[in-house]
């Protein structure tokens, strides 16, 4: 064996995002170009030499290929062991509990989370730092920043690695070792849940169906809840994880998991339904008949923590992310702990979880977790859902509303409109900061715009500014239009559009949400004059 010095050339469109670098699979496969971003990768984060590394991936298209490569590159460049899951497998949460647990020094994760997969699907790669969570800002700068200039790669000339079977071998002097990429989480989720409350459940009438929709979490999906809970191995369905997800969009909201959709709304639904993404770190929860918004999934779970073993003791503190409704700003009131509205990126969460400023968090594009990790964890938050209701033997619908009873109900909308034209979805951007300081004071119908603003973020952990983080319209009422730009696609533009209106009326509270958003919804399409604009008379998804 031996290390090989190539020669290259910078790639200039090589700029991670809050997820890492995501392209189609077509541009991973070029000749150099996922080896210039894993060089860049190890240029700029300073590993000492014999560093632990961790390594996985969602099981799309190309993961085994990459992960081929990468141990290669990490040999050469001087880490000492490798941790990698058995067959390439590692989804989101499970890889940041690895690393923190073996005290790697941190982890390459390879995903486009709820992006499609296949040969002409997305890939993705990203770096998790020591803590298990996101690079931080200053980081991701860096390895784009050498991106655009590195010259050369350092590879090992070596046969390929057995990822099939549990156990360590060698690449050259470092140690790779093939880990059952469940056993560290699943032994996590058993200390902070009661399996023994969930597992009477379950045992009884009641009834879950699991849509792991031929991505990662199948196999934790089977382990925790089949194997270790005792949940018919028909709960869980879509279970074997697929490089093209099985031509699906393995992304848990109401358009892409109709499957899981059509059985909750069917004539005989099961009580409790949910879904995780690509990665496994996403959720969508369900009752029967009975849609929780992600925001709303949020202030449950906060409202009713201290039934969770984990959680008895309380909780620190909530974040949430400025698009997601203030539904958990309710409950850390009447609870008497801050709740901290930051940028979308679990990197902020980050920051204030290891300064022990918050327990629990989540975004409303369906990711909830909590400080037992450094990541969104989707089966995690399915799996307090599961106590909750274990506990409290109410059905999902019920435990909802009951909480709007006490803290009143945040209608709650987003309108994504997907792979817009870059200068199209730019340009109602433009418009809108051009034009919102002139909203201010002005009545739509019942709305009177209180402010408006483009959001910014001073990170009360390390002082960091964060700018331009999405344009939000505030209502006097304390209803909200916030308009924000997606970085997780890979084709075209994602535009966002958010529409939050409070109501304290419980007898307003059946009213179903685009009903009771008809108006903002309205405003939101005449001040940003989106549909003239892009020539999308429709969203491409509505949750």
């Amino acid at each position: 064996m031996s290390i090989r010095t190539v020669n290259t050339r910078p790639f200039s469109d090589q700029k991670p995002g809050t997820s890492g670098l995501r392209k189609k699979v077509p541009v991973f496969r070029q000749p150099h170009y996922l080896e210039n971003f894993v060089q860049s990768i190890f240029d700029s984060i300073s590993a000492p030499h014999g560093a632990t590394l961790v390594l996985g991936g969602d099981g799309r298209f190309y993961n085994r290929t990459a992960i081929q490569i990468i141990l290669k590159m990490a040999a050469a460049n001087g880490f000492g062991k490798v941790l990698v899951g058995r067959g390439g497998i590692l989804s989101t949460p499970a890889a940041s509990c690895v690393i923190r647990k073996h005290k790697a020094f941190g982890g390459l994760i390879l995903s486009a989370s709820h992006n499609p997969g296949g040969p002409d699907g997305d890939f993705g790669i990203k770096f998790n730092s020591g803590n298990g969570g996101p690079a931080t800002e200053s980081v991701t700068e860096a390895i784009f920043a050498r991106s655009k200039i590195i010259e050369h790669y350092r590879f090992l000339d070596a046969g390929d690695v057995m990822l099939d079977r549990l156990g360590e071998t060698t690449l050259g002097r470092m140690r790779v070792e093939v880990i059952d990429p469940v056993a560290d989480y699943a032994e996590l989720m058993e200390a902070l849940f009661d399996f023994d409350a969930i597992r009477a459940a379950l045992a009884g009438s009641f009834r879950i169906k699991f849509d792991a929709m031929h991505a990662v979490t199948g196999p934790y999906a089977r382990e925790i809840l089949v194997n270790r809970l005792g949940a018919p191995a028909d709960s869980v369905m879509n279970a074997v994880p697929l490089e093209d997800f099985g031509g699906g969009h393995p992304d848990p909201n109401l358009t892409y998991a109709h499957d899981l959709v059509e059985i909750m709304y069917g004539a005989d639904a099961p009580d409790f339904g949910a879904a995780s993404d690509g990665d496994g770190d996403r959720n969508m929860i369900l009752g029967r008949h009975f849609f929780v918004t992600p925001s709303d999934s949020l202030a449950v779970i906060a409202a009713n923590a201290t039934l969770v073993p984990g959680y008895r003791q309380g909780v620190a503190g909530i974040a949430r992310s400025m698009p997601t409704s203030a539904a958990a700003d309710r409950v850390a009131g009447a609870l008497g702990i801050p709740c901290f509205e930051t940028p979308t990126g679990w990197k902020f969460f980050g920051n204030l979880m290891d300064a022990g400023k918050v327990t629990l968090c989540g975004e409303e594009s369906f990711g909830t977790s909590s400080s037992h990790v450094r990541e969104k964890d989707g089966l995690w938050a399915v799996l307090f859902w599961l106590d909750i209701l274990a506990v409290r033997k109410q059905p999902v619908e019920t435990i909802v509303r009951e909480h709007w009873a006490k803290y009143g109900r945040n209608f709650y909308s987003r309108y994504d409109y997907e792979a817009l034209p870059t200068e199209a979805a730019d340009g109602v951007m433009q418009h809108l900061r051009a034009n919102f300081s002139s909203l201010t004071g002005k009545t739509f119908g019942p709305y009177t715009v209180q402010t408006c603003d483009d959001f910014s973020y001073t990170d009360p952990v390390d002082g960091s500014i964060s700018k331009n983080q999405g344009i939000r319209i505030l209502f006097s009422d304390g209803s909200r239009i916030i308009f924000r730009l997606s970085g997780t696609g890979t084709e075209g533009a994602t535009l966002r559009v958010y529409l939050e209106a409070y109501e304290a009326d419980v007898s307003r509270h059946h009213l179903d949400a685009q009903e009771a958003l008809k108006e903002l919804i309205e405003i939101a399409l005449r001040i940003s004059e989106l549909q003239a604009r892009t020539g999308r008379d429709q969203p491409t998804v509505i949750t």
